[in-house]
């Protein structure tokens, strides 16, 4: 069901892009609890290598950040702690995280979250020429050029996936 659709929501994420001038195109999937990236992937016909994760973490205090990381790759959380600096990082409840950006887990977009939160990326995500991200909904993916999310999000680049 891979397709560029007219009738894709309008989301915090979609509206944010819009008023950044991001052009992105838009890919509505069949969404499957707990498919994750490799059930978007392959929905998509796209590598999931491109499918971007936007994860939430919170460090020791509590603060919450986010991780871009591509969807066929985990985060090394002690690496993480050590680039950040800080002594500890780990996944937020989903709940928390809902909270946080005002997304439902599973359609988590790092676009026009609720709360300003640093973002943290895998640095080779910009050796990839078009990625696929949550668009801000379960089942909804943006299209747009990896280059973009620099100028968008400013964020920091790391070299933390597995």
């Amino acid at each position: 069901m891979n397709k560029q659709d007219t009738r894709a929501p309008e989301t915090p994420a979609t509206r944010f892009l819009r008023q950044h001038g991001i052009a992105f195109s838009t890919h509505l999937y069949e969404y499957e609890e707990h498919g994750g990236t490799a059930g978007s992937a392959r929905e998509l016909n796209v590598s999931e290598h491109a499918v971007i994760k936007t994860l939430v973490m919170e460090d020791e205090h509590a603060q919450p950040l986010i991780v871009l990381m591509h969807g066929d790759r985990k985060v090394s959380t002690k690496e993480l702690a050590r680039e950040i600096p800080c002594k500890h990082v780990e996944t937020c409840k989903p709940e928390t995280a809902n909270r946080h950006t005002g997304f439902l887990v599973g359609g988590t977009s790092p676009f026009g979250t609720r709360k300003q939160m640093p973002v943290y990326m895998e640095r080779t995500i910009l050796d990839l020429p078009l990625i696929y991200i949550n668009g801000g909904r379960r089942g909804f993916l943006v299209g747009l050029h990896s280059h973009d999310l620099l100028r968008l999000l400013q964020p920091k680049l790391v070299h933390v996936a597995n």
